[in-house]
């Protein structure tokens, strides 16, 4: 807390966590993934929906708007008819791409590990299971 004079600012977090709060973000389904497409260029959102296949345009405008919101990206948009919208990386954007190719890094490196334990993790839940066919 900053002290001015007579006034107080007080910093309030809506999620007092960080973790968890960029966590929330940055872990659903499509935000690493846009992150990833605008990685050293601009795109719009029709060069997105293409780039990234098989998400729908109402799931990508919600990625945008929250990415847009956490100051991930940045949305240009062109007075042209019809308007010409951009979106591209900006410095906080740019920042998360280290950590973010490590953890995709170890995800790829770590992911047939972790796809054995949960098969080893079912048969053993079936076989303990004292439901389990005998």
């Amino acid at each position: 807390m900053e002290s001015h004079g007579s006034h107080a600012a007080v910093i309030e977090f809506e999620q007092p966590c960080p973790i968890r709060d960029v966590l929330d973000r940055i872990g659903d389904q499509w935000s690493l993934l846009v992150l990833e497409a605008l990685e050293g260029r601009t795109l719009r959102f029709s060069e997105l929906l293409r780039e990234l296949g098989d998400i729908s345009k109402q799931m990508l405008s919600k990625t945008l708007k929250h990415l847009e919101q956490d100051g991930y990206i940045q949305r240009t948009v062109y007075p042209e008819v019809p308007p010409r919208v951009e979106y591209n990386l900006n410095d906080l954007g740019r920042s998360f791409l280290v950590p973010m190719k490590q953890l995709v890094t170890w995800a790829a490196e770590n992911h047939r590990a972790i796809c054995d334990a949960r098969a080893m993790h079912k048969a053993n839940s079936c076989q303990s299971s004292p439901y389990a066919p005998r």
